[in-house]
């Protein structure tokens, strides 16, 4: 008999029952794949972070994470919710740490600012995909409920990614459309088994602070509206650059995004793009968290 600790975590935020919930579990590795797959169904977040050993020798430690439903590649905002609890458990410093997952090596920063402690995710390459075709556009389109009118002009559906798993693109007009949207989520998922992707739906804020807000729908993963999303507000950097929604003068241009169900989280996210010749190379995403409850599983 083994006991497990366990955290739910909220990441992008300082506030408890904001941002995105997340479960981390340390020291983990004497975990079978199905137990932990059963705890992530019982925690029943979009996603579990499971703390374990590293497998490879330039890491410091391994990341798997779950779904209520499947295991996944990779999960920005319970990367975030993990390193937090270990900088809070271990008093870890400002530093930069190797993190092994199924999806690449990335290098994750623990940044100690006064009372502060942002984690910092490296993502990777920014890419666009040329636009879908548009029968594909228009079936994903109605089965978010978004019709013709309400789209920014000019901006096709397009899927990016960051060194990452990719994510759809959709901007419309207003906050208004963005916050009535009542997507059909079997239409969705059905999409996405052809696909293989999510959907991120944003529009730009006329204030510029925060730049964009958004929401992501990822029914297909058994998550049918996720509240604030690392792997989806990385890429939408490159759809901003592509479409020329944001300016990309310099070596490097910084964003935020607020993303969140209308129903009550919300959470912000910092996107840091590396320019070279005023074309994208790489992306990072920073953020807080807070430590809601901890408990123990004994099996």
């Amino acid at each position: 008999m083994t006991t497990y600790s366990i955290y739910q975590v909220d990441a992008f935020t300082t506030t408890p029952f904001q941002g995105n919930p997340a479960g981390v579990v340390l020291a983990a590795d004497g975990l079978t794949t199905g137990q932990m797959q059963q705890i992530a169904s019982e925690l029943n977040n979009s996603e579990t972070a499971f703390v374990c050993r590293a497998t490879e020798q330039q890491a410091d430690l391994r990341l798997r994470f779950f779904t209520p439903t499947t295991e996944v590649a990779m999960c920005g905002h319970a990367t975030i919710a993990a390193i937090f609890v270990l900088t809070m458990q271990q008093r870890l410093t400002s530093q930069t740490l190797q993190i092994q997952t199924q999806h690449a090596l990335l290098p994750v920063t623990i940044s100690q600012r006064a009372d502060q402690t942002v984690i910092t995710l490296q993502q990777g390459l920014l890419r666009l995909q040329a636009p879908l075709a548009p029968a594909v556009q228009t079936e994903i389109l109605a089965a978010l409920g978004i019709e013709a009118a309400q789209q920014l002009p000019n901006c096709p559906l397009a899927i990016a990614t960051a060194g990452t798993v990719g994510k759809v693109m959709i901007a419309v007009n207003s906050q208004t459309v963005l916050a009535q949207l009542q997507p059909d989520f079997n239409r969705l998922a059905a999409i996405s088994q052809q696909l293989g992707y999510g959907y991120y739906v944003f529009t730009m804020n006329p204030a510029k602070h925060p730049l964009i807000f958004g929401r992501m729908f990822n029914p297909a993963a058994g998550i049918n509206e996720d509240p604030v999303t690392g792997n989806a507000n990385g890429p939408v950097a490159a759809y901003l650059l592509q479409h020329h929604l944001i300016n990309n003068s310099g070596q490097q241009l910084e964003f935020t995004a607020s993303q969140g169900i209308p129903n009550g989280r919300s959470g912000e996210i910092k996107v840091c793009v590396q320019l070279a010749q005023r074309q994208p190379t790489t992306v990072a995403i920073s953020g807080q968290a807070v430590i809601v409850f901890t408990t123990t599983l004994t099996l």
